[in-house]
């Protein structure tokens, strides 16, 4: 099958700049779709179509053109938080070519000289800020596609919040154009009121002594986390999140989620991993939606309802982590039965009644069993001791 569709990649300077062999794509198409900026540089002997927001819209438009030659500009490489990552989900591949232009992470990484293998890329643009958080972190370097100059606002905002004051922030407007400007300043002085809307924002992240160390590494410490005492401790979360296995794109169900954590701690730790937290209480319902936010995963769903009932019609998990009520077996039974094969439940008790449930299931199921007792750093008067916590029985198992 030959394409119909050509997504031909712009940068700053518009069409007039596309090589011979972008340009005759353009060209040959009968309808050419994309933003109005970008249109403007065409001729009047094609039919030119300005993006409908939202997305849902955007991709009628380009189905109701199927088979018919077409291209739509689009800024950059547009497998970069692009259009043709969007259309791969809705369109054969066979149906449509990429044409990239050089990306704005490409032209920023060359304006600054860093090395791009090297630097957290993300987009900002029409996205929750709060992405940006995970990546945060001592010596690292961002780049990051912002929707205008006042994601670059939030963004230094956040840096301050989390200690990272001194952090420089450096202002890549209009990259490769002829407008193209180039400003920094460190995150607690910037001024936005000068900047334009067509920008990439690059961090290089300095923290102050004392800033909080938040890695993507499970095992956050109790008080990064908003909780009402309802929360897997931060050794045994380690535990649990290793047991559990994150790797991309793979779907969490915690069920009896408490404050959120152990889902939150899979999100962080594989890139685009997903969770579903099923939680009860509405007051936890709203704890775990602040340590979504706070900690950088805004996309972590939390369902209300009382389990197993509100376990139904979700989309069919990779892993599940029972942490609440362990030993009510309508709970497991409808969590297995939705557990893909290949897939595995970790569950947690310090109850001898959720004990005893873990023993029996792992004597039917296989999988193994492990309690984990943990010791911490208290006084006696004058002198030091070792005081235990509740010890903790972990069964894991993988589906066969």
């Amino acid at each position: 099958m030959t394409a119909w569709l050509h997504v031909v990649g712009v940068g700053e300077g518009g069409v007039a700049q596309l090589s011979p062999a972008a340009w005759a794509l353009v060209a040959n198409a009968v309808t050419v779709l994309g933003p109005p900026r970008l249109l403007a540089g065409l001729g009047s002997n094609q039919t030119l179509v300005p993006w409908e927001a939202p997305l849902e819209r955007m991709i009628e438009q380009v189905k109701a053109l199927e088979g018919t030659p077409t291209a739509i500009l689009a800024t950059g490489d547009p497998s970069w938080f692009g259009i043709g990552v969007t259309l791969s989900r809705f369109l054969p591949a066979e149906a449509f070519a990429i044409t990239p232009h050089p990306s704005a992470f490409s032209l920023a990484a060359a304006r600054l000289h860093w090395a791009l293998q090297n630097v957290a890329t993300l987009s900002l643009h029409g996205r929750a800020d709060a992405a940006l958080q995970p990546h945060i972190l001592p010596g690292n370097r961002i780049l990051a596609l912002t929707t205008d100059r006042h994601t670059v606002e939030r963004a230094a905002k956040m840096l301050v919040a989390r200690g990272y004051e001194e952090s420089r922030l450096i202002v890549l407007e209009e990259l490769g154009g002829p407008r193209e400007r180039i400003t920094s300043a460190l995150a607690q002085d910037i001024d936005v009121s000068t900047l334009g809307n067509f920008l990439t924002l690059a961090i290089d992240c300095v923290a102050s002594p004392g800033a909080a160390l938040l890695p993507p590494v499970p095992g956050l410490p109790e008080d990064a986390f908003v909780t009402d005492g309802q929360i897997t401790k931060r050794e045994v979360r380690a535990a649990t999140i290793a047991k559990l296995a994150p790797y991309p794109g793979a779907l969490l169900w915690d069920v009896g989620a408490g404050s959120g954590s152990v889902a939150v701690e899979w999100m962080r730790a594989a890139r685009e991993a997903r969770a579903i937290a099923f939680e009860r209480e509405a007051q936890r319902r709203t704890i775990i939606a602040s340590n979504a936010l706070n900690l950088g995963v805004p996309g972590l769903e939390i369902v209300e309802g009382e389990a197993p009932e509100s376990l139904k019609g979700k989309a069919t998990p990779d892993a599940v982590f029972l942490g609440g009520d362990v030993g009510n077996r309508r709970i497991f039974e409808a969590a297995w039965a939705a557990l893909r094969h290949g897939g595995r439940l970790v569950a947690n008790s310090v109850t001898l009644e959720g004990e005893r449930a873990l023993f029996e299931r792992q004597s039917e199921f296989g999988g193994g069993l492990v309690r984990l007792e943990i010791s911490q750093l208290d006084t006696i008067g004058a002198h030091r001791v070792l005081r235990p916590r509740l010890p903790v029985t972990q069964w894991w198992v993988v589906k066969p």
